[in-house]
């Protein structure tokens, strides 16, 4: 069969395999050459392709275990984080943060350094206690700190190269609510306070489109349980849609166009428990490379990245995406040197997108900008050894957990083999 990610960029021709037990699941990798594990698609790199075997969790068992002082719990690793949040508000507790899309499996998106928004958050990998995997023999294990600490360490941004996560235990807080509120506001403004709001905000980014002077701001904060007002948004989907067709067809008026769109009035507010207003819809296709700054070089990064397309009128038909994340001490996290300003590129499917991201990923380069795992990027073996100090004994624990190279694909060959 063929696989598809969710975009449409990476396809394989594949077998296809969604085992309903982890003895099935064993007996499938045991028996395997090479094979992937896919969650809900949504890496725009080729991190789940294979020619051999591709493996859904979606069909196998499992429930929640919370732990007696409430602080963790353990759930099935191909849970989509949209079940394991659902189900973690009927028990009184969320995660501490997420992402803006839910239907990605948690596994997947720890293992690929995903994460949200906020000054004092770490991505979701930061949230990991330990890993009940199936090696490359197929047998099942457990890791976390104390147990097997290295192959644990590894494991937090794994990319799928150390065996496939049956289980993971998680870090949870308290179910808590959260308001938002979404507004137009002009560019130069946000890029004089954008600093101070982190400050004042639990969680605040905002999108610039490049070629108009104002940006749609979002914040999120903690408020007290209520039923939640109507929700409100002058964002018209269908519109943008319209705007962006149009845009495909003809090019040279993608300026003209995202001017008129952000003359509209843009707003919003809703307010409800967490895991339903952290993530929005994404119905609309594109392809995205994000690049993970210094947290200092972030506005500037942007300023200039964007000057770049106006300057040459380039027809850049979707807004980057401007968040800060906290610094964490994951082997191979782009966030390990120090908390860091996320800048996400983004272009409609249907519009050419290698050229331009490849020219933009210079800018970012440039500033010492390290790319999101999952998301378009042309670093090469000897990029990720100058720009991850830990990269040795990373690719040691590999290849001590599948000497065979069962869990690699081309693309992670060229970089951990």
């Amino acid at each position: 069969m063929v696989w598809n990610n969710w975009s449409g960029s990476v396809s394989a021709r594949a077998a296809l395999a969604r085992p309903q037990s982890e003895d099935e699941l064993a007996a499938l990798v045991r028996d395997a050459h090479r094979l992937r594990v896919t969650g809900a698609g949504h890496s725009f790199m080729p991190l789940c392709e294979s020619d051999e075997l591709i493996v859904s969790l979606d069909d196998m068992p499992g429930e929640i275990s919370v732990a007696s002082d409430r602080r963790t719990v353990r759930v099935p690793a191909g849970w989509s984080i949209r079940k394991l949040t659902s189900v973690l508000c009927d028990h009184g507790l969320a995660l501490a943060n997420q992402g803006d899309v839910n239907p990605q499996s948690l596994a997947g998106a720890m293992a690929t350094g995903t994460h949200g928004t906020g000054a004092d958050l770490g991505s979701l990998a930061t949230f990991a206690r330990g890993f009940r995997f199936i090696d490359a023999d197929g047998e099942a294990h457990w890791c976390d700190a104390d147990t097997h600490p290295d192959l644990y360490q590894a494991q937090r941004l794994s990319l799928g190269l150390f065996g496939v996560a049956t289980e993971i235990e998680v870090a949870v807080v308290p179910a808590f609510h959260l308001a938002e509120r979404i507004e137009k506001r002009r560019w130069v403004e946000i890029r004089e306070s954008y600093d101070a709001l982190t400050q004042q905000h639990r969680h605040v980014e905002f999108w610039f489109f490049p070629h108009s002077d104002d940006v749609i701001l979002k914040t999120l904060d903690p408020c007290d349980p209520c039923d939640p007002p109507p929700s409100t948004t002058d964002m018209d989907e269908a519109r943008f849609r319209r705007i962006l067709d149009l845009s495909a067809r003809l090019p040279f008026l993608t300026p003209l166009l995202q001017r008129l769109m952000m003359k509209s009035g843009i707003s919003g507010r809703r307010r409800g428990p967490a895991h339903s207003i952290f993530p929005s819809d994404r119905t609309i296709r594109f392809e995205e490379m994000e690049y993970e700054m210094p947290r200092a070089a972030g506005l500037e990064t942007l300023e200039e990245v964007v000057g770049w397309i106006r300057k040459r009128r380039l027809p850049v038909a979707f807004p980057f995406e401007y968040r800060v994340v906290a610094a964490d001490d994951i082997w191979m996290s782009p966030m390990n040197a120090g908390p860091v300003a996320a800048i996400s590129m983004h272009q409609y499917a249907n519009m050419p997108w290698q050229t331009l991201f490849e020219e933009a990923e210079t800018i970012f380069r440039g500033a010492g900008g390290r790319p999101h795992w999952a998301k378009r990027h042309s670093l090469t073996r000897a990029d990720v050894a100058a720009l991850y100090p830990m990269t040795a004994r990373y690719i040691a624990v590999r290849r001590a957990a599948d000497p065979a190279g069962k869990f690699l694909n081309p693309h992670l060959e060229s970089l951990f083999a």
